[in-house]
């Protein structure tokens, strides 16, 4: 989670901000609901916020649902979050230079493990807030 929130620092975001780009990158195409959903955030103010913050940084923009025109979905501007990602290649460059301490078939069992994380978290997160 530090190196997220110093990576999310270096590109002038908060880590909230970096985790909504990184949903939307993963699931593609969000309504604010389900971002916030994802997020364990309000459907209010928080995730509108969250939203017009990264709008304002041309990361995100609100666009209308084709199917349904009084909905609104949040996608990524491609040109503009690509960018950024850019700025994370020396991150990415020791993370996987560690790695190349592992064999391949440690690095696979890690690359599942953290697959599988990444695509459960909004059922983490239920699981960590039913805990007493």
């Amino acid at each position: 989670m530090t190196l997220h929130n110093a990576g999310a620092a270096k590109a002038g975001l908060n880590a909230s901000d970096a985790q909504a780009l990184n949903l939307l990158e993963v699931h593609g195409t969000m309504t604010p609901g389900r971002l916030a959903e994802a997020m364990s955030l309000t459907t209010g103010g928080s995730i509108t916020a969250l939203i017009d913050r990264l709008e304002k940084a041309g990361l995100v923009r609100r666009v209308r649902d084709a199917a349904d025109r009084r909905r609104v979905l949040v996608e990524l501007v491609e040109d503009r979050t690509r960018e950024l990602l850019e700025q994370f290649t020396s991150v990415d460059e020791a993370a996987w230079k560690r790695l190349s301490g592992y064999t391949e078939e440690e690095r696979q069992v890690l690359i599942r493990f953290f697959d599988d994380v990444h695509e459960n978290v909004p059922e983490i997160l239920a699981d960590l807030r039913s805990l007493p």
